[in-house]
């Protein structure tokens, strides 16, 4: 699996108990990992659907009648799968993050251990890059999202340094944005510094955590009874936003009450949180952060 090494392959699969003839979608196809594991346990009368906006992900497209790929932002889900004439599904699966492969070439920006052009779109047809938000973007909003998406406390440092910068010349690369944030990288939390600016800058490139938002609350709509939601998250904020949904079908505040006291939860948790073992961990390193969550509709 030379594109993704798929993350709690099973755990995740498993937790979508999954009917012989039920209808599926895999919302981050990648590699294909996770959707090849679907159909290897559905029946000749079983669908699968699954969403990639990265055009690369599309070389990996499953021969199966069975399968389609389709080829979009799954915050779209609903939508596209209308254009199927599928109104319910029996399954969702979320593997969220970057996939190894776009971690992995240089061009795609994602990554702190190479040098590239800075990009990080996963939809190589959108307009905003990570190098329009490192010029162009006001002190203001560059520390807003640090602290929002990178959770650094030096965020305003962190703005002040990148708008000095690029007054003199444009940041074009990764390497550039690493010796401009230089003086704040101590060696010893150097990596993680970097990780957590990356971090904060791709998400707001890819809308991450709106996209997560506007999946999430589609659930409860699409959902079979019975259905189940397995979600793979990699960082606190994505899995506080699946967490909370989870717990109250809202993202902040609390549920509203009845006049008997009863809030509505669309969805209940099944099972408790699922993490990586030493040994997948050891084989894949990328997998030491991940979160799993699975949860059906509330009855």
């Amino acid at each position: 699996m030379n594109y993704h090494n798929p993350v709690l392959l099973h755990e995740s699969v498993d937790g979508l108990a999954i009917k012989d003839n039920g209808v599926y979608v895999d919302v981050t196809f990648g590699g294909g990992g996770h959707s090849r594991e679907i159909l290897k346990r559905l029946g000749k009368d079983g669908r699968l659907f699954a969403f990639d906006q990265d055009p690369d992900a599309l070389a990996n497209v499953i021969d199966d009648e069975r399968f389609v790929l389709i080829p979009e932002n799954f915050r779209y889900i609903s939508r596209f799968l209308r254009f199927h004439r599928v109104k319910k599904v029996d399954g969702v699966l979320a593997d969220l993050g970057v996939s190894s492969h776009q971690f992995d070439e240089a061009e795609r920006g994602f990554s702190t251990r190479f040098e590239g052009v800075l990009d990080m779109r996963m939809n190589q047809r959108s307009k905003v890059s990570a190098r329009e938000i490192v010029n162009n973007y006001s002190e203001e909003k560059l520390a807003e999202i640090l602290f929002l998406y990178g959770e650094l406390r030096n965020s305003r440092n962190l703005a002040k340094t990148i708008v000095e910068a690029r007054e003199n010349e444009e940041i074009e690369t990764s390497l550039e944005l690493k010796q401009v944030l230089q003086k704040h990288l101590p060696n010893a939390k150097a990596h993680k510094i970097l990780a957590q600016i990356f971090q904060a800058i791709r998400i707001e490139v890819n809308e991450e955590l709106d996209v997560l938002k506007e999946f999430l609350q589609q659930m409860p709509n699409l959902l079979n009874e019975e259905g189940r939601l397995s979600v793979i998250s990699y960082h606190s904020l994505e899995d506080r936003l699946v967490k909370r949904f989870i717990q109250t079908g809202l993202f902040k505040g609390e549920a509203e009450k009845d006049a008997f006291g009863r809030s509505f939860e669309p969805l209940k948790k099944v099972g408790k949180l699922i993490v990586p073992d030493a040994e997948e961990i050891k084989i894949n390193n990328r997998a030491r952060s991940a979160k799993l969550r699975i949860a059906t509709l509330k009855k």
